[in-house]
Parts: structure tokens; sequence; C-alpha cells
């Protein structure tokens, strides 16, 4: 199991921006041509130019429509809308003087947006378009009849409209190019976490392959020593010697846990989920973690409060228990008092609460949580436990919060979703 690559939708974003400035533009055209005709009293052909702004509002709720369905909109998809709104205007201008009229200007705004949503060829063929477009309307258009009031003024009302084009296609461009700008740097940052996630999970990779061969390699000493602290045990001269009964007794549980940890390594690396899986529960898997962990250092380090709910199946996963032991050596490590673990359902959740009474996490700890080789301990190596904790947490689709308590100590939250855990018969 892993977590879904991060989603790229930058297209999807410019499509919206592109929406949302269609609509500015069916409100602008529908302003302007009302108000022309009957502001004005310039005779317009009101229903084949309104039909054209329906066609442009049926064009946006079609587009709304792929958006909600997360269609992918790719180059193909932005170029075709946008040559449809450079036809909507190519038949908006005919039927209003053509070249004449100032809002012909309005092409510069389809072409900077084809330069900024497009690749370069889809660019140049719309600079085409737009370009063929303006010397048609110079040729083939339906003159604008004039009232007597406007013919005399015509220079001046010509004027008038450039400057209401010019400033209206200026605040579109801003707001445009300003959200297009937006929406690349969230690419940008979505790319940075993918690298930075890949350079982290090589590092595992590499520290996997470390742990493996060193796992194999201690597999001959430390049967070696197995066999002769065995031989020490039954030796009666050493065992006649209480001191010496007791250390071999240490030796021998030592020596157990070390190989106990080596198969443990080489289970999690080589045996795959679906091979023989160990089928418990929620209640008991976090039991024999806990009951396992306080083993190793004192029924009294821990206080563990299991307020799951109603128990669920689930597969015994070897990568959580490390994950969870790693949190509590970590928290017992940094506390002198007993820590804490609570076990708690949040929805479709489980979440696993560590606190501890120690010094709790530096700023700079915490601003780098998850990156290797941030610790407050000073000795060669440290700082991979909460690096292998994030990075475990993030395969396994769960999330890792780290927090300082107000009233000392700190909280690790490790949330983590029950179907990557959960045991279903297929």
């Amino acid at each position: 199991m892993s977590i879904p690559a991060p989603v790229d939708t930058t297209e999807r974003d410019n499509m919206r921006q592109l929406v949302n400035l269609r609509w500015l533009a069916v409100c602008g055209q529908c302003a302007t041509i009302l108000i022309v005709r009957f502001g004005m009293g310039v005779p317009l052909p009101l229903l084949p130019m309104l039909s054209v702004v329906a066609a442009l509002v049926v064009l946006n709720l079609v587009s709304l429509a792929q958006l909600s369905r997360r269609v992918t909109n790719s180059n193909s998809a932005l170029f075709a809308s946008l040559l449809l709104d450079v036809a909507a205007l190519t038949a908006l201008l005919y039927q209003s003087g053509g070249a004449t009229n100032p809002f012909i200007s309005l092409y510069l705004l389809q072409v900077v947006m084809g330069a900024v949503l497009l690749e370069a060829w889809s660019s140049w063929v719309l600079v085409a378009i737009t370009s063929a477009a303006f010397v048609l309307l110079a040729e083939v258009h339906v003159p604008l009849a004039l009232p007597p009031r406007f013919i005399t003024d015509w220079g001046d009302l010509y004027m008038i409209g450039t400057l209401i084009c010019f400033g209206l296609v200026a605040v579109l461009l801003v707001a445009f190019v300003t959200r297009i700008n937006s929406n690349l740097r969230a690419r940008d940052a979505r790319l940075a976490t993918m690298r930075q996630q890949a350079a982290e999970e090589d590092h595992i990779v590499r520290m996997g392959l470390l742990a493996t061969g060193a796992a194999h390699e201690l597999g001959t000493p430390l049967a070696s020593l197995s066999v002769i602290v065995n031989d020490w045990r039954h030796a009666p001269a050493l065992m006649a010697q209480e001191s010496f009964a007791e250390e071999i007794g240490e030796m021998q549980v030592a020596l157990a846990r070390c190989k106990a940890i080596v198969t443990g390594i080489l289970l999690a690396a080589g045996e795959a989920r679906g091979e023989n899986p160990t089928i418990t529960s929620v209640k008991r898997f976090f039991d024999e973690v806990v009951a396992e962990w306080r083993v190793q250092h004192s029924p009294e380090a821990i206080v563990y409060d299991n307020r799951f709910g109603a128990d669920m199946a689930i597969v015994a996963d070897t990568a959580v228990k490390q994950v969870i032991w790693n949190v509590l050596d970590n928290a017992a490590e940094a506390s002198g008092q007993p820590i804490a673990l609570d076990v708690s359902r949040d929805g479709a959740s489980l979440v696993l609460s560590v606190r501890d009474t120690g010094p709790g996490f530096t700023p700079e700890m915490l601003a780098n949580l998850g990156k290797p080789y941030h610790s407050t301990r000073e000795r060669l190596g440290s700082g991979l436990g909460l690096f292998l904790v994030v990075n475990a947490m993030r395969k396994l689709g769960g999330t890792v919060d780290a927090r300082n308590r107000a009233e000392g100590g700190a909280t690790v939250t490790i949330t983590l979703p029950l179907s990557a855990l959960e045991w279903g018969e297929r």
C-alpha cells in the first residue's frame, strides 16, 4: 500500500479560471449590447448577438460539468475552449462594425491567455487565427448605423470605446495572470513535495538494504554466541556461582532479543503482506505491542489506555508495530516519568497518541519533522526515528503530528486509515 502521488491539478485550475473569465465576459457583453442598443440608440441585431452570448453560457455550463466530474483538461481542451471564445468574439464583432469596433482589441486578451496557458504550437496557431479574424473583419462585417448625433463625434466616440476596451483588457489580464501564477506556484510546490518524498524514499531504501545486509551478517555470530551461552548454562562450575548464573540468564535474554530484532528485519524486508498474514484484532494487537514493550522496559514505564471501541479484525502489520515501538522508545528516552499511549478511533481512522513529560521538541525539530538527522541527541546517526515513522505512515496513507504540550512534554499523534490494516476475506 502507498499514498497516491499528489495529483497535478494545474490544468483543471486553469480551466476553472478560464470559466470564471468567461462569466465576466458574458456579463460584460450583455451589458454592452444593451447599453449600446437602448442607451445610445444604436441599432444592433439583438437576437443573433444574444444567441452568441447564450452559446457562451452553454459552453461554460459544459465546462463546469467536466470540472465537477474531474475530467482531465489537457492542452487540447484549453485550446479548443479558447478557439470557441475567439469564434464568439468574431461573431459579435462581425455584427457590430467589425474592425471599426474598438472592442476588437479583445483579441489581444485571447492571445495573452493562449501564451500563458497553451503549449507553444497552440499559442502560435491562436495568433494566426486571431490575426486572420482581424483581417476578415476589416473586409467583411455589418456596418454600425450610428444615429446622426454620433456621426459628427465618431472620433471622440471611438476614443472613448478604445479607452474602455483598454481598461477592460488591463483589468482582466492582471486578474487572470495573477490567478494563473498562483496555480503555477501551487504546481511547483507539489513538484517540490514529490521530489522531497522521492529523495526520502530513496534514503529509506538504502537504509533498508543496509539493515537487511547487517541482519544477514549478524545471524551467524548471534547463533555462535547463543551456543556458547547455552553451554555456559550447562556448566556446573559456572552455574554454581550465583552472580555468574544471573549474568548468563541476562545474556540469554539479550541474545533472544537480538535474534528477534534480526528476524523482524528480515521478515519486514522480504515478507509480502498477502503471504500467510497473521490475523488479529485492534485490541489484541495493541495489547501485545504494549506487553512486549513493557518486557524490555518495565510494567510501570507506560500508561496504556485503549478507547478504540468496538473491536475489529486487522492484519498484524510488523511495520506498524515497529513504528509504535519507535515512538514509545523516543518518548521513554526523553521522559524520566511514565509515558502514555492512547488508542482511539476517529471515524474511519485509527488514532494513536503518545505523550511524555520530557523537554519537548525544539522549534527546529518541529519545523523539520520527518526529515532525517534532526534530533536532540548528539550521538552519531541519531535523528532517524521520526524520519522512519513519518515515511512508514505515509506509505500506509497515514499522518504524523508532533507538538509540545502547554503543561510540559510532547505529544506525537499518529492517524492511520483503518483500511490500511483492516482484514477482509477475498
